[in-house]
C-alpha cells in the first residue's frame, strides 16, 4: 500500500469545521442536488413524449413479436411524470458531482484539486459509454431473445411502464458498472488498491463481474454474457491504469526522500 506523504502547510486550504459544522454544510448541499432534480424534472416534463419516443426505439424492429400497450387510464400521464423525475436525476449528475466535490475539496491537496475536471470528464465519459453500449447492444439483444422465447401464439403484449423502466434501469446500470476505471484510478492514487492486488485476484474479479452481470441484467445468460465481456475488458485496462498511477505515486514518494539525502549530504 503507497502511503501519502504529509502536504505542506500551504497545501490544504480552508479552516478546519467541526463535525456539527460539516453536517450542516453537507445537510445544505443535499438540498441544493434535491433542487436540482425538482427543477431539471420539471423542465423534462416539457420534452417528456420525446424522451418516451426515445426510449421506444430499440423495440421498434420488434413490432411485429411484440406490442406495447397502456394498461390504465392515468398510465401515460403517470409514465412522463416518472420518466421526467428519472431524466431530472439523470441531468443532475454534474450538480451531484460538483456539490460533493466542494464538500470533500477543503480536506484535499492543491494537486489533487487539480484532477477534478479530468475525473469529472472521465466520470462522465465512461458513463456516456456504458449507456449507449446498453441502448444499441445491449436492450436489443435482450428484447429479441425475450420476446423470442415461447409459442408463436402467444401474444406478447408488454405494458408500457414496465418497458420503459427496464430500459432506463439498463442504461444507468450499464453507465454505473462502466466507473470502473475511474474508481481503479481514485483508489490507487489514495493507496488503496495496487495493480499486484488486481493481478493477483483476477479469477475473484471474474466471479463478481459475472454475478453483476447477472444482477443488472435480464434473467437470460446470453445478455449476461454480453454485459460481462465489456466489463472484463475494462477490469484490464483498470489494470494498467493502476499500474500507471502506482508507478507515479512510487516516484512521487522516492524525490521528497532523495531531496533530504541530498541536503543531509551537504
Amino acid at each position: 500500500m503507497i502511503h501519502r506523504t504529509q502536504p505542506e502547510p500551504d497545501e490544504i486550504d480552508g479552516n478546519e469545521m467541526g463535525f456539527l459544522d460539516h453536517l450542516e454544510e453537507f445537510r445544505w448541499r443535499l438540498i441544493k442536488i434535491l433542487i436540482s432534480v425538482v427543477i431539471l424534472a420539471m423542465g423534462s416534463f416539457i420534452f417528456s413524449d420525446r424522451i418516451i419516443q426515445w426510449l421506444l426505439l430499440p423495440s421498434r424492429p420488434l413490432h411485429t413479436n411484440m406490442t406495447i400497450q397502456v394498461l390504465k387510464v392515468q398510465g401515460l400521464l403517470m409514465l412522463k411524470i416518472w420518466v421526467a423525475c428519472a431524466a431530472g436525476v439523470v441531468l443532475s449528475v454534474p450538480v451531484l458531482g460538483y456539490q460533493l466535490w466542494a464538500f470533500i475539496a477543503p480536506g484535499l491537496y492543491r494537486h489533487e484539486k487539480r484532477l477534478a475536471p479530468m475525473i469529472a470528464g472521465a466520470v462522465t465519459l465512461f458513463f456516456c459509454i456504458g449507456a449507449l453500449f446498453a441502448y444499441f447492444i445491449l436492450i436489443p439483444f435482450a428484447l429479441a431473445f425475450l420476446t423470442g422465447i415461447g409459442a408463436a401464439e402467444i401474444q406478447r403484449n408488454i405494458s408500457i411502464d414496465y418497458y420503459i423502466r427496464f430500459v432506463i434501469q439498463l442504461v444507468i446500470a450499464a453507465g454505473l458498472v462502466f466507473q470502473m476505471p475511474v474508481l481503479s484510478f481514485l483508489l490507487t492514487r489514495v493507496g488503496i488498491l495496487t495493480p499486484a492486488f488486481m493481478r493477483r485476484y483476477w479469477r475473484h474479479a471474474i466471479i463478481v463481474i459475472l454475478i453483476i452481470s447477472a444482477f443488472i441484467t435480464p434473467p437470460d445468460p446470453l445478455s449476461m454474457i454480453l454485459m460481462a465481456m465489456p466489463l472484463l475488458l475494462l477490469y484490464e485496462i483498470s489494470y494498467w491504469i493502476s499500474r500507471l498511477v502506482y508507478r507515479r505515486n512510487r516516484l512521487g514518494e522516492e524525490e521528497p526522500h532523495a531531496e533530504s539525502g541530498t541536503a543531509n549530504d551537504t
